[in-house]
């Protein structure tokens, strides 16, 4: 089992999880991922939430996702890392910020998810599979 860390830019805020427990990982280009983001899309990946280990506080922000879903997003009130976010919908499942990762080489994009809301300077990449907003 490969154990997988991550964490904000000041350090504040830590995770861990085994590789081999993600059960995806995607490309989100929805407008709320837009604004948390700042830019086209978030890189994301889906962890079971028994499997991912947690350290510091994240401040949690949480508004209506564009499909009626409600989205905590979790980042570091001390350097503003955005880390983690989730879903009141599906709680057993956690989606960490690939960007988060100490070691992000690993990460195998396997889809894009609002293909609709994506902006042409940054497009979806075409030889993924993609789907116009979240998959059913």
């Amino acid at each position: 089992m490969a154990k997988e860390t991550g964490g904000c830019l000041c350090g504040a805020i830590r995770y861990k999880f085994d590789r081999d427990r993600v059960i995806s990982s995607g490309h989100c280009h929805c407008t709320d991922c837009q604004k948390a983001t700042g830019s086209g899309k978030a890189t994301i990946l889906f962890i079971p939430a028994d499997e991912l280990s947690l350290s510091g506080e994240c401040r949690v922000f949480t508004v209506v996702g564009t499909d009626g879903s409600h989205v905590s997003r979790g980042f570091c009130p001390q350097c503003g890392s955005p880390i983690i976010s989730y879903t009141a919908e599906q709680p057993e499942i956690k989606f960490i910020k690939a960007g988060s990762l100490d070691d992000p080489s690993w990460v195998k994009v396997e889809a894009s998810y609002w293909e609709t809301s994506a902006h042409p300077w940054d497009p979806v990449n075409p030889s993924l599979p993609s789907f116009p907003q979240n998959p059913s």
